[in-house]
């Protein structure tokens, strides 16, 4: 096994982790990352997918009681049911995008310039909304009602730019429908566990032919530390967008945004 693939698998696995959770774009920083260490091979497409379930396996393990609570009164608290109806209602609209223009987006938008202006123009809506907005009284997921849960999968569609960022699409629509930094958040955090495991599904089916004994021990590093960092990440996040606002993250946009373009151009 290749040493240097072994390093890259590793480094991806942290940026995947570190960026899944933070309005900055995961798989636009992932492609940034990719072209810079030369590693777009057809295994690629599989890599992606074992560190986003690395990711997703984070959200999960931090979030295990709420999770486990919810599949235990999935058929007789309403307080569950309605949670897991709102997750389908945020999840459908991008599903139903996804599957519908998966391969056009694909082709056309994966490339490190389309990720460069989405990540600029993504961070001055960022800014923009983070100052028109008005502090929101706190709340909780299980408080969010149909219409914030139908925002927020909308505002999920633009995320299948890359570039435009799941996890800042999804909390900005949180936002403007009007929910609270830290329940956006949350909700966030949870409409990705559907959402990504629907996507790695897909993505793993049309590409299983590419699957290979050999890469195993890939796949292995970059899941484990695309899960380790992601588990730490969320700790570190939900703390941090409880008395902050998100307009850092879209100055940082901006100028990795610039930075891609100027490089890639």
């Amino acid at each position: 096994m290749d040493l240097y693939l072994l390093w890259v698998a590793f480094l991806l696995g942290i940026v995947e982790g570190v960026t899944e959770f933070i309005p900055v774009s995961s798989t636009g920083h992932l492609i940034l990352a990719a072209e810079l260490l030369n590693f777009n091979d057809e295994s690629s497409k599989v890599f992606e997918i074992f560190i986003q379930l690395g990711a997703i396996l984070a959200v999960m393990v931090e979030y295990k009681k709420k999770l486990i609570q919810t599949f235990k009164g999935a058929l007789h608290e309403k307080v569950s049911q309605n949670f897991i109806v709102h997750l389908f209602i945020a999840f459908l609209p991008a599903a139903i995008m996804g599957l519908l223009f998966h391969k056009m987006i694909k082709f056309y938008l994966f490339n490190p310039i389309i990720v460069g202006i989405s990540l600029v123009i993504g961070g001055f809506i960022m800014i923009l909304i983070e100052k028109k907005l008005t502090i929101k009284t706190k709340m909780n997921v299980d408080q969010i009602t149909k219409k914030q849960a139908l925002i927020v999968g909308i505002a999920q569609c633009f995320a299948l730019i890359p570039g435009v960022s799941r996890s800042a699409s999804t909390i900005m629509g949180g936002l403007i429908s009007g929910l609270d930094r830290k329940t956006a958040t949350e909700f966030s955090f949870f409409l990705a566990i559907p959402i990504i495991f629907a996507a790695s599904i897909f993505d793993l089916t049309t590409n299983f032919s590419i699957l290979n004994i050999q890469h195993v021990p890939i796949f292995l590093i970059g899941f484990i530390t695309a899960f380790i960092s992601a588990y730490l990440i969320i700790k570190i996040f939900i703390r941090y967008v409880a008395n902050h606002d998100f307009v850092m993250f879209g100055w940082y946009r901006i100028f990795i945004g610039i930075i891609a373009i100027y490089y890639f151009i």
